[in-house]
């Protein structure tokens, strides 16, 4: 790998949450932002949310011309998605932290970093608002090494299917 600071300057971090929106207003939002690539950062790439599994995310994003990456070493592991889950956002960052020691983490963040070097680049998670997802955590790491603002889209009001909470392969 080339060095991160060897490569231009992205413009910006953007990140998104799918939590209670369809695929085709979550594709236009990234469309409108100018997103070329998308990382997923969950564990499990897997969703009752239709088209948000890793298949088929990944098919109908090459089909709008957004490239797609699953970093699963990024991903928040199962005890600190159950504690973001019963609300205890201590315990939560204190196991994501753990996690992003970990060797695995440290390689993916080393990836994700080089492929947000290149721009227009947007990290995935479930969770709706970035305050309350490990998507925001992994955004700032890799801010600190390649200095870029952090810029989290909201998908725009649209049809959905009905709330619900995560499952616990969401969000991971």
């Amino acid at each position: 790998m080339t060095s991160v600071m060897s490569k231009r300057q992205p413009s910006f971090l953007a990140t998104i949450g799918y939590e209670g929106v369809v695929l085709d207003a979550f594709i236009a939002t990234l469309q409108e932002a100018g997103i070329k690539r998308l990382l997923d950062v969950r564990e499990l790439p897997l969703s009752r949310r239709r088209g948000f599994s890793k298949t088929a995310l990944s098919l109908a994003l090459t089909g709008a011309g957004i490239e797609y990456v699953h970093l699963r070493g990024l991903g928040d592991p199962k005890e600190g998605r159950d504690a973001a889950r019963s609300g205890d956002m201590v315990r939560f960052r204190r196991v994501f932290g753990r996690h992003m020691r970990s060797p695995k983490a440290k390689a993916d963040l080393a990836v994700a970093a080089e492929l947000v070097a290149g721009g227009n680049t947007c990290l995935m998670c479930f969770e709706r608002n970035h305050a309350d997802c490990h998507r925001n955590i992994v955004a700032e790491a890799i801010s600190a090494t390649l200095p870029v603002p952090i810029r989290h889209l909201r998908v725009a009001s649209a049809p959905s299917e009905p709330t619900r909470r995560a499952s616990a392969l969401e969000c991971a």
